[in-house]
Order: structure tokens, then sequence, then C-alpha cells
């Protein structure tokens, strides 16, 4: 080989070496940096904005793209433990002329986190109701999106503050007393009782516990390195103690069934997606929405668990925009 040749790849090893061993070590010893890291850059990837908002001395802290148009705005609710970046994955297949809004409910995240806060999903709808005024997203109706808790806190929301809503999107939704238990509800019954929410699947506190409410969640096997399993678990011990106080607020009767005792009261469009294999929460939970409903329709998705949103990602924002516009013609209809 051309002398010039090694030393240019010399120069360009010499050059690398740096990042690289900075990578390396990110991974091997601070793999929750790097999980962090892997959030910002999609932020800036899709030009998704970090923003924070108030109501007196409570702070939201949510992603935005886009102003509001002629199209509605976009406001996505998060699941149980979860964050504002888990719908990145969907955001990246929705247009940039579209105002979209991600925010952490009350308690995750960079939203407040308070002792005395109410996290029953009437507490919690009276939060986003909250955020919704303090950053005036209610003065045009809004198509509001969320799964699993959120779907609980969205359908209550849709129901107790209709103005608000022009159209909805409920993903695996939680707050239904679904005909068939899923293992994991058989579970929770027994927790209920106990109240041992120590050993709850959805609060793992190590990477073999992470591992299995992956396979809990998502129907689809992803394969997951070590090193990430330990440092999404490292991102979520300091929060496990909330975790557990917020799961024994949603067993409780006044949180359990919120969406079943408020779904007739939802008058708008209303989309549910569900996986046909959510081990989670109970595919027959969209019949009693369908049925309850009265514009509403069911999209099952075949080979699919409980994290839609993570499993078919392009799926979901294509079953978005597909009932935005029908949505949109049904709120013709009605003004005519």
């Amino acid at each position: 080989m051309d002398l010039d040749v090694i030393n240019m790849f010399m120069i360009a090893g010499g050059t690398l070496a740096i990042p690289i061993l900075a990578f390396l070590a990110s991974f091997l010893l601070w793999p929750s940096a790097l999980i962090r890291f892997y959030y910002w850059y999609w932020r800036r990837a899709l030009g998704m904005q970090m923003k924070y908002a108030y109501h007196e001395d409570y702070r939201f802290c949510y992603l935005h793209r886009g102003r509001p148009g002629g199209k509605p705005s976009l406001l996505f609710l998060h699941g149980f433990s979860s964050h504002k970046d888990m719908w990145l994955s969907v955001v990246k297949f929705l247009p940039k002329n579209l105002h979209l809004i991600c925010v952490d409910l009350p308690g995750h995240e960079g939203t407040t986190r308070s002792c005395s806060d109410d996290y029953s999903i009437d507490g919690q709808v009276k939060r986003i109701h909250q955020f919704v005024e303090s950053i005036k997203l209610n003065r045009k109706p809004f198509h509001l999106v969320g799964t699993s808790m959120g779907g609980n806190v969205a359908g209550v929301y849709a129901a107790q503050y209709p103005s608000d809503i022009c159209s909805l999107s409920l993903i695996c939704p939680a707050g239904l007393k679904c005909p068939n238990d899923s293992e994991f509800i058989k579970q929770l019954k027994d927790l209920k009782t106990s109240e041992n929410v120590h050993r709850v699947p959805l609060i793992p506190s190590t990477p073999q516990e992470m591992e299995e409410m992956m396979k809990l969640c998502s129907y689809v096997r992803f394969k997951v390195p070590q090193q990430i399993l330990q440092g999404l678990v490292d991102e979520r011990i300091p929060h496990n103690e909330f975790y557990r106080k917020l799961f024994l607020d949603l067993l409780h009767e006044k949180s359990c069934f919120a969406l079943q005792e408020n779904m007739d009261k939802i008058m708008a469009p209303t989309q549910i997606i569900w996986g046909k294999q959510d081990q989670v929460l109970d595919v027959s939970g969209a019949d009693i929405l369908e049925n309850a409903i009265c514009s509403s329709q069911v999209v099952l998705l075949e080979n699919c668990g409980h994290t839609v949103v993570v499993e078919r990602p392009r799926k979901t924002a294509k079953l978005i925009l597909d009932f935005l516009a029908f949505a949109n013609t049904e709120n013709n209809k009605k003004q005519l």
C-alpha cells in the first residue's frame, strides 16, 4: 500500500480516536448519558423544541414543532412512567406543517412533581387543562392523542372539556373494565389486595426486570444490548418511588375505571387503536369504547402489543393523519 495512504489512515485514526473512545466510555460507563444524548439528537433532527409553560408556580415541560394554522393542533399524552420523547418515533412520520405538542404529564420528567399534588386521573386532567390554557392551545379546538395511562387522561379530558376537542385518538387506553383480563391485570388484582408494589412489572429496578417489562409491553422482540438496558434502568431508578405512589393512585377506584365512567360523555369523533397482542390491557376494551362513543372508529393491529407507538410508529402516524381528515369532514357536516 502507498505510504501516503497509510499516513492518511494513521492521521484519520488519530483524529477519530478521541470521539470513538469517548463514545465507548459513555456506552460502557455511563449508558444513561448516551440515552439522554439520543433523545437530544432526535429532538434536534426532527425540529422539536423544548419549552416550559407555567400555571402559577406549577411548571409544565413540553416539546413543540410548528405553529397553529388552518389544521388542528395535535397534543400528545404519554403513558405511565414514560415521557414526552416517546412520541418522537411517530413525529418522524408526521408532516412539518402540523402544529405538534408533546407534554410531560404531571410528575413526569420535566413537569413539576409534588408530594401534595393529586395524581388521580381527574387530578391529571385538571393539570393538563391548566397546561392547555397556559399556552392558549384551546383558542381553537385541537386533536388529542393519548396512549395507555395518557389515553385514560385524554378520554376523560374529552368528556370534561368537550369544547376544547375537535377529535380524539385513544391508543390502548387504560381506565376500562375489559371483559377479558390480560395476564398483567390479573397480577394487578393480586397487588391491589397486598399493596406490594415493589415488584410491579412496569417499575423495573434491574436490567433483567427491564427486559421482562419490554417483553410484556411489546409483541415485537427488540434485541437491546445489556448496557442500554442498564442505562434505561439507571434513568428510571431515581423516579421509582414516585412511580410506585402513582401506581397505587391509579389502582384506586377513583382512577381505575375513569375512562369507563366518562366515555358516554365523549362527543368528539374518536379513533381507537389497539394492538391485538396487547398483554398489558386486553384488546377487548376496544369494543367497549366503540359501543359507547357514537362517532368512533376502531383499528386493531396484528402482531402488535401494548407499545403501539414504538412497535408501529409509521402506521400510527398514518392512522392519525387519515383520521384527522375523516374527523374534519364529519365536523364540517355538523356545521352545515
